[in-house]
């Protein structure tokens, strides 16, 4: 079911809910222009159990679109204030792509909120990657509406394995709605933004979901996330791209949702360590 709610940041954002109130609170957060479609593939995989909200971030799809403020704080801050709406004292945070930088973070400077945090296509820094570096570049020559060839590309180069044409349909729509200015500020904030696990200790059970095929985020990432955060494991797909959510979504629902059930019976969250303020 889709609703919209307003944050005490200051936006709107549309959302989807899925499972049964008691379930594990799970936020869903997805990458880089994408929208609460993100995860359509995977929802009805995961069992009532999970109490899965999905929602549309800032700047995306039908969601408030400011001027200003697409920094990773501000999609840390809006986490929070989507959790403070819904009632949330504690979930479990998953991120894809762009979406994992903010998941890391949030899990950083709001661990006894945190209950576990799952990381999909993730990456450990974007500083010299060098695939955010050139598409960074060419954000600067676009013009909206973004031309829907260029978005298919990108969107196209992130899947290794088929996904249904009609997702990849929705998923291009979606993009096209995010301004020009917002392709690029939202990389900008990425780029500009500290490596998250240089900024605080994660002590929090992690579950690595990666694409073995991945363009984007490669393997160094990973092997960088599993050194940098003592409760991580790493779940390799073999033959996916950068979003294993939407290529194999049935195994990917299933591994979520094992580890959502698992850290719900964990012991008391740790306290913030080492963060740089």
């Amino acid at each position: 079911m889709s609703r919209s709610i307003q944050l005490s940041t200051g936006v709107t954002v549309p959302y989807m809910e899925h499972g049964d109130p008691s379930g594990v609170p799970t936020i869903l957060l997805h990458g880089y222009t994408d929208s609460s479609v993100s995860y359509e593939l995977m929802l009805p995989h995961l069992p009532d159990s999970i109490h899965a909200y999905a929602y549309t971030q800032r700047g995306h799809g039908d969601a408030d679109k400011p001027a200003a403020g697409y920094d990773v704080e501000d999609y840390v801050a809006d986490v929070a204030a989507f959790m403070d709406a819904m009632g949330i004292e504690a979930a479990v945070i998953a991120g894809h792509s762009g979406g994992s930088y903010t998941a890391q973070r949030f899990a950083i400077e709001h661990p006894e909120r945190t209950l576990g945090l799952v990381l999909i296509g993730a990456f450990r820094t974007v500083h010299d990657n060098q695939a955010v570096l050139e598409l960074h570049e060419a954000t600067f020559e676009l013009t909206d509406p973004v031309d829907a060839d260029f978005v298919r590309e990108f969107q196209e180069s992130c899947v290794a394995e088929p996904v249904p044409a009609g997702f990849m349909a929705e998923i291009v729509a979606g993009s096209t709605q995010v301004p020009a200015r917002v392709w690029r500020d939202y990389l900008t904030g990425l780029i500009e933004a500290d490596v998250p696990t240089d900024r605080g200790v994660i002590g929090l059970p992690t579950l690595i979901q990666w694409g073995d095929q991945d363009a984007i985020c490669h393997r160094g990432d990973q092997d960088g996330l599993l050194a940098a955060i003592p409760g991580a494991r790493l779940e390799v797909y073999r033959g996916a791209g950068h979003c294993p959510h939407w290529e194999q979504p049935e195994r990917a629902a299933a591994e979520i949702a094992a580890f959502c059930l698992d850290v719900s019976r964990a012991p008391q969250r740790p306290e913030p360590q080492n963060v740089i303020s």
